[in-house]
């Protein structure tokens, strides 16, 4: 059987099996986040931390935001003076069966477009765009 070029491998869209909803928690949401991230193609530099936000009640579907917070720190700034913040939204619905999988939505900071695993190829260039705007908008400030 012939293997996948290297090309191809960097063009796969990565997933993960996500929690059903009967089995969701705010821990288990997180942990399975981190995993997902754990499947991007990104520059190991790049560290981040998932932070849960809020729980929203809608009438068809339980919502929980988390946030990625990323950053690139190095030995002479180990404190960023940018960060990127990539937002998580898993629904748990009210008339789904509970043994289906949470539904799962990504946002970066700065952009409207809803991404969902296994559907979107991450992009780290995403991450380096925030990043170089931010910068932009730095120099232009005068303090």
């Amino acid at each position: 059987m012939p293997q996948p070029d290297s090309k191809q491998l960097d063009s796969e869209i990565r997933n993960i099996d996500w929690v059903a909803c009967k089995d969701f928690t705010i821990t288990v949401g997180k942990t399975q986040i981190e995993e997902y991230i754990g499947t991007w193609k990104v520059d190991p530099r790049w560290l981040f931390c998932v932070k849960f936000l809020e729980e929203s009640e809608l009438e068809l579907e339980k919502r929980f935001l988390y946030k990625a917070l990323w950053s690139m720190p190095t030995r002479r700034c180990p404190i960023p003076k940018s960060t990127v913040s990539v937002y998580f939204t898993i629904s748990i619905s009210k008339i789904r069966p509970h043994t289906m999988p949470v539904l799962v939505t990504f946002q970066v900071e700065a952009n409207n477009t809803v991404h969902a695993p296994g559907k979107t190829r991450f992009r780290e260039k995403w991450l380096k765009d925030v990043i170089e705007s931010k910068a932009l908008l730095m120099d232009t400030i005068t303090f």
